[in-house]
């Protein structure tokens, strides 16, 4: 409940500290005293639009200071919590106006954002009049409205937990299948990777291997050629073996040959130790064993690893790695094809589960519509409606897929009968939509109302009966909520449990003219009642009407 409302420096007011109550409290006054002046100030003060002529004549400011009790599990201590606000008992909405046109917003003495302000304001405290298009006129608020009448918040909260997750799926399929398609386009060209690579069977150090046999074997190559060069010296056509032998043969048959006799011997020593060279380079020959095939296939087996390196941009010893991950990227494109598949399936459940949650809610919601419909028809005879029907209409698309479910949900009125019913913003007049909020929020009483009602004139332009009808379900609704309410009706001024009379002080010298609240007992508030009942002049038979109708209400 409103607990106390301090406005400050307010366009006629300059200081209203007002203690509040529960049940139904009424605030009258005549005509330009202020009431409109002080629900203005509320309104700041809930986050409504800052405006610098609010600001009294003469200040740099105003300010505007609403303290409310609310219950432990109201759903503004989560807004509370989600902004990380203090919350240690009453709550403090603070609103300051500057004449330059700034504002300032503040709950329970933090900074805030007006709008912040404005949607934890909204929640604890609904201002209605004749004019008021937040809650009955506007249809985007006839689905909340229905939902809490109905008692169907904890279907609604299984509806949208369905529906965020089919939505996450639904994303989480969209991105895999990206990703699938995607990886696709890889799959050939991992497989033929994964080919090559298996294929050629490359190892850690085996590039270091090869080359180093390379190396020995190029060096064999080079000592083979020197050994054939020397074998083509020491044992070929030209070499001095076959010409030792030819000049000891001419020697040998020289007729004096006994005077060669010392040169043959010496010829034929050259002879053995070049058949002891002979050996020696046969057993060279053997012990080389020079294989050209052999250092062919090691440069080719070489030369392939570091063109396939070369190809992946890696050191021959890393080529494993690249296999590696080829292969745990094709494993990934298998995996995520079976993953997509679960994710298909697991979407499947979702939109069944939605749909299914989705249908008992709209069954369940044109029951509560019927429900609402005949409550709020129940209060609109006395309301001087009787001719009217209230209508909850429910238009279901089973294609439609929302947080909220299948339904759209709008209020229509017939108020002639033979004539189309249509929405109260364009059927209803203003005298009619007042009367019917109040029937509305009659029916609503016990769910779906903010805990401070604040109704403004909202009995303007009717009197007697339907006045008094009026005071009874503003009665009736603050058994259940704090109603504040603005009236020139002495039927409903009659009925409060609280009567604040709103005055304007006359100019004193060197100041402005001010408005004052004063609470009104006994002989005050019966002075009241009897001024709302006669006007300017009050008579005595005014105050004996007065006196009868406060009586009558008490009895």
């Amino acid at each position: 409940m409103l607990c106390a409302l301090t406005i400050h420096n307010i366009v006629l007011i300059d200081r209203i500290d007002l203690e509040m109550g529960s049940g139904l409290t009424v605030l009258t006054g005549e005509t330009g005293a202020g009431k409109s002046i002080l629900l203005d100030a509320l309104a700041l003060a809930l986050g409504g639009r800052g405006d610098q002529a609010l600001v009294r004549k003469g200040m740099d400011s105003g300010q505007v200071v609403a303290t409310l009790n609310i219950r432990p599990n109201h759903p503004a201590r989560d807004v509370l919590s989600q902004n990380e606000i203090a919350d240690e008992g009453d709550l403090i909405l603070r609103r300051v106006q500057y004449a330059d046109g700034r504002t300032r917003a503040f709950i329970n003495d933090q900074p805030v954002s007006a709008s912040l302000l404005r949607t934890l304001g909204g929640a604890l405290i609904e201002i209605h009049g004749q004019h008021d298009e937040r809650a009955l006129i506007d249809p985007a608020t006839h689905r909340t409205v229905l939902d809490s009448f109905g008692g169907l918040e904890p279907r609604l909260v299984g509806v949208r937990a369905a529906y965020e997750e089919m939505v996450a799926l639904e994303t989480k399929l969209n991105l895999l299948a990206g990703a699938a398609a995607a990886a696709a386009k890889q799959e050939e060209l991992y497989r033929h990777t994964i080919e090559e690579l298996e294929a050629l069977g490359a190892s850690p150090g085996e590039e270091e291997t090869l080359a180093a046999a390379r190396r020995g074997l190029m060096q064999l190559e080079k000592a083979g050629e020197d050994i054939a060069e020397a074998d083509e010296m020491l044992a070929g056509q030209n070499g001095p073996g076959a010409a030792i032998s030819m000049l000891m043969r001419r020697l040998s048959r020289k007729t004096d040959s006994e005077v060669f006799e010392p040169l043959l011997a010496a010829l034929n020593d050259a002879l053995e130790h070049l058949d002891r060279a002979g050996g020696a380079l046969e057993e060279l020959k053997r012990a080389v064993g020079f294989d050209p095939g052999e250092l062919e296939r090691t440069e080719e087996r070489l030369f392939a690893l570091r063109a396939m390196a070369r190809k992946h941009q890696v050191t021959c010893d890393d080529l494993h790695l690249v296999l590696e991950r080829t292969r745990a990227a094709l494993d990934a494109i298998r995996s995520g094809e079976a993953e997509l598949k679960n994710v298909r399936d697991a979407l499947a459940g979702a939109e069944a589960g939605y749909h299914r949650l989705a249908d008992e809610l709209s069954r369940e919601r044109a029951k509560a519509g019927d429900r609402l419909a005949e409550a709020v028809q129940a209060e609109l005879g006395d309301l001087k409606l009787g001719q009217a029907n209230f209508k909850v209409r429910l238009s279901r698309d089973d294609q439609r897929r929302a947080a909220t479910g299948y339904d759209a949900i709008a209020f229509f009125v017939q108020t002639n009968p033979g004539t189309e019913p249509g929405p109260l913003a364009r059927v209803a007049s203003g005298g009619e939509l007042s009367r019917f909020l109040l029937a509305l929020k009659v029916a609503l009483a016990a769910r779906g109302s903010a805990p401070v009602l604040v109704f403004d004139e909202i009995d303007t332009g009717v009197g007697g009966a339907v006045a008094d009808a009026i005071g009874k379900r503003l009665e009736r609704l603050a058994q259940n909520v704090q109603v504040l309410c603005v009236t020139h009706a002495p039927q409903v001024a009659a009925r409060s449990g609280r009567h604040l009379l709103i005055e304007k002080l006359a100019a004193q010298k060197g100041d402005f003219v001010s408005t004052r609240i004063k609470p009104l007992n006994g002989a005050g508030r019966r002075e009241e009642i009897a001024r709302m009942l006669a006007g300017a002049e009050i008579s005595d038979e005014a105050r004996a009407a007065a006196s009868r109708l406060l009586s009558e209400v008490a009895s």
